[in-house]
């Protein structure tokens, strides 16, 4: 087997684990806002809060889900949120509806975006790249890069196993149960993706016991 045959295999096979998830989301989007309720209410908003401190301009929600961003958008912005799942897209309309918050609503895989190049001042992208394979973390990086205005941002949110042993092993023991439920883990390499890519990372910061991290990226201007 040639390395494009392996290359090609290895690609297909990520694409199926993104059908896969998808499923996953399809499935559970009734119930996703009360799975993660507990998260969300002790700790999440209050990241979700800093993460659009960040933003500015037209803003691009990359895996909008049900809409859990929606009360940190910045007053009046323009913010356009897409999702491969139509079941949780679902969901976040009925809470644009309910906020009377106007956000356009796409269904869209974030590998293949259907935006012109250098459409958006900020994108983010709050535990969403936690659920793609390895071989899919340049791709998604390098199709957000696309989309980005020279000047603009990139704020990732996700998970990341702790450097504190005893964390660490907790996230492990639970990595099995996030996998199933929601199609993630713990252990994405998107940060070592980053600089391949074309971005530069400006800012980084951890929280809740070092396992989730906050990356502020801009692209890397030529010359």
């Amino acid at each position: 087997m040639t390395q494009s045959e392996a290359d090609l295999i290895e690609t297909t096979a990520g694409h199926a684990a993104c059908r896969h998830t998808v499923a996953t989301y399809d499935r559970i989007a009734p119930i996703y806002d009360l799975l993660d309720a507990v998260y969300e209410h002790s700790w999440k908003r209050n990241l979700r809060r800093q993460v659009f401190e960040h933003a500015r301009g037209r803003v691009l929600d990359v895996g909008v889900g049900t809409g859990c961003n929606m009360p940190f958008y910045p007053k009046g912005a323009d913010v356009t949120g897409i999702d491969a799942s139509r079941a949780m897209l679902e969901r976040a309309a009925e809470r644009a509806i309910e906020r009377g918050q106007q956000v356009q609503l796409l269904e869209m895989n974030l590998l293949d975006l259907d935006f012109e190049d250098r459409t958006f001042d900020t994108i983010v992208a709050t535990f969403v790249l936690l659920c793609l394979p390895d071989e899919l973390q340049l791709a998604a990086l390098r199709e957000l890069h696309r989309v980005m205005k020279p000047d603009g941002r990139l704020v990732i949110l996700d998970y990341k196993l702790s450097e504190r042993p005893g964390v660490r092993l907790a996230m492990r023991c639970v990595g099995p149960w996030l996998k199933w439920a929601f199609g993630g883990r713990y252990d994405a390499p998107t940060a070592h993706y980053v600089e391949e890519a074309g971005f530069a990372v400006i800012g980084r910061r951890s929280f809740a016991l070092d396992s989730v991290s906050l990356m502020i990226l801009q692209p890397v201007r030529a010359g």
